[in-house]
């Protein structure tokens, strides 16, 4: 864009079909703003829609080159064709660059017969036949710049600034300072202190942001996946005398290109309806109870103080929120995982449309993942975590008076004890709204019934055990004591600890699973065959665990137990 060039701007469209979206929480917008400031005074923020604003652009700027990032997602995809039909017509030259990937990931397609993959075993082995990653661009500098310039009127705040949140629409009395700044300054800083710390240990503090986060760094363009990946590889060969990295290495990264390669050429990858990767669940429908899923208001202050973290802050550790998306999906509520996306999609910071879908579906045995039989108990899990019971005074400071022993289940307090706390359930804090362990118990076996009728998993089917209708909660709605998250099952489990598996990866819990969901293979995806027979032995696992399968290539799945260097 620069080489040859007399004049250069940077333009950001703010389409107000997204600028005026009620999807899209303060959270999101209060890091964006922040990353577009980094950027001004040249930075030039127009509202409008895309094929409204560039032909008058092309016009009033005497525009002969544009350049942009390639976007994956099939809504940018049209966009994009329509902006470039567009440019061509104005006789304005078009360069497209790949960046916001590691990969082409039409290449990856093309590379895989036209299909896009949906294994992870298939996912690295066509990107081990990739050229490899392309190193980053070099900051633009004065040098760079030459004689070239970016002309910036005195009024140019007024007529191309970044909006601020009222202009947004948002209420901003009170609001206290952000959990996550934006701007690629702080990214950069993040990724310093980043590659600086030793692989943390899970514990409470664990789920509360951390100053090495960058997920939302990644979300957002304020970090390079690029750059990532070169300072990950640098740093391994420093340590490992410049041996070849091993792709665990890059496993923040990949489950991201992963998931936006599979949803790619799906336009209906967020939705369940015409959505050929995935199972078609009859999920009930009950506003009431996804409402007070949404709003923290379940009963359980495990999941309740996951979702208030989430609506003030604008993230939660992948551990919460595989809680609260099996809570909300197979494991109590039973409602459907594309209203836990939509969820998130207001208030993650890190959400987008591809990872964010994916990821949901995977929770919500839909795609990529059909252990069933698994469910986190949300006693034992949060009690597991966090036992002191910090996390939950922390964000639900109406249960701040109970002891340890009760702040899990506080229903199962005492009377007295409730007193003494300040704190009478179903008064100052609601009962559970379920019962963990009935509702668990028949949506297990719910979807056992819906497993048996996709004539690819009877192998899965034929290994799971008798008693799954008991996952050790107890009477009640939830377990007074323990950690009910272990398997309750006799087939071989590799578990990988929770504190290695990057956020709602599927790498490490079904690299070698059924190529998708659906009984009869479709169109432009592939796979690897049908789910096989699983060897019977008990071994209790930490959190979610891989389930192999006889014909596994195990040199290959070794190379996929990403280790935990954490991005979120």
């Amino acid at each position: 864009s620069v080489i040859g060039a007399d004049t250069l701007r940077c333009v950001y469209i703010l389409d107000p079909w997204f600028a005026g979206s009620s999807n899209v929480g303060i959270s999101r917008w209060r890091t964006w703003t922040p990353a577009f400031a980094n950027l001004t005074p040249r930075l030039f923020v127009i509202r409008g829609q895309p094929t409204d604003v560039f032909p008058r652009l092309f016009k009033e700027w005497k525009i002969t080159r544009l350049s942009y990032e390639y976007d994956s997602e099939p809504f940018g995809k049209d966009r994009d064709a329509a902006i470039k039909k567009l440019a061509t017509e104005a006789g304005v030259e078009v360069f497209v660059r790949i960046s916001h990937t590691l990969y082409d990931l039409d290449k990856i397609i093309e590379l895989n017969g036209g299909q896009s993959p949906l294994t992870c075993k298939r996912f690295q082995m066509l990107i081990s036949r990739m050229d490899a990653v392309e190193i980053p661009a070099e900051t633009i500098t004065a040098e760079v710049m030459g004689k070239c310039t970016t002309p910036v009127s005195n009024d140019h705040d007024d007529k191309f600034g970044v909006p601020s949140l009222e202009e947004l629409g948002f209420e901003t009395d009170g609001l206290s300072s952000a959990v996550w700044p934006g701007g690629e300054t702080e990214a950069l800083t993040r990724l310093e202190r980043h590659l600086e710390r030793k692989r943390p240990r899970m514990n409470a503090n664990s789920l509360l942001a951390s100053p090495t986060g960058l997920s939302p760094y990644l979300r957002f363009g304020c970090l390079s996946c690029r750059l990532f990946y070169f300072k990950l590889t640098d740093l391994y060969r420093k340590v490992k005398k410049n041996s070849v990295p091993p792709l665990s290495l890059y496993g923040q990264l990949l489950w991201r290109e992963f998931f936006y390669t599979v949803a790619t050429n799906n336009p209906h990858f967020d939705k369940m309806e015409f959505n050929p990767i995935c199972v078609q669940i009859p999920w009930d429908r009950n506003p009431d109870a996804l409402a007070k899923w949404a709003e923290g208001r379940t009963g359980f202050p495990w999941i309740d103080a996951i979702l208030t973290q989430l609506r003030q802050e604008g993230w939660i550790h992948h551990l919460a929120r595989h809680a609260v998306a099996c809570f909300l999906t197979r494991g109590d509520l039973w409602i459907s995982w594309e209203e836990g996306m939509k969820v998130f999609e207001e208030l993650l910071l890190d959400a987008d449309w591809s990872v964010n879908a994916g990821s949901w579906m995977w929770l919500g045995l839909s795609s990529f993942f059909q252990q069933f039989f698994h469910c986190y108990c949300p006693v034992g899990f949060g009690r597991r975590t966090d036992p002191n019971g910090d996390y939950i005074r922390r964000y639900l400071p109406i249960l701040r008076g109970f002891p340890a022993k009760f702040i899990d289940d506080p229903w199962n307090a005492p009377e007295s004890v409730q007193k003494f706390a300040k704190c009478i359930i179903g008064v100052h804090y609601p009962k559970p709204m379920v019962n963990h362990a009935e509702a668990s118990r028949i949506n297990i076996e719910r979807m056992k019934q819906i497993y048996q009728n996709l004539s690819c998993y009877r192998g899965l089917l034929a290994t799971v055990p008798s008693n799954t209708t008991n996952n050790g909660d107890g009477n009640g709605a939830g377990p007074s004591s323990g950690d009910n998250t272990q398997e309750s099952t006799h087939i071989t489990v590799h578990p990988s600890p929770a504190s290695s598996q990057p956020e709602f990866s599927p790498f490490p819990v079904s690299c070698d699973q059924q190529s998708g969901t659906i009984v009869q293979p479709q169109p432009g995806y592939s796979g690897s065959g049908m789910v096989g027979q699983a060897h019977k032995q008990s071994q209790r696992g930490r959190g979610t665990s891989t389930l192999k399968r006889h014909n596994e290539d195990r040199a290959s799945d070794s190379a996929l137990k990403i280790q935990r260097h954490d991005s979120n």
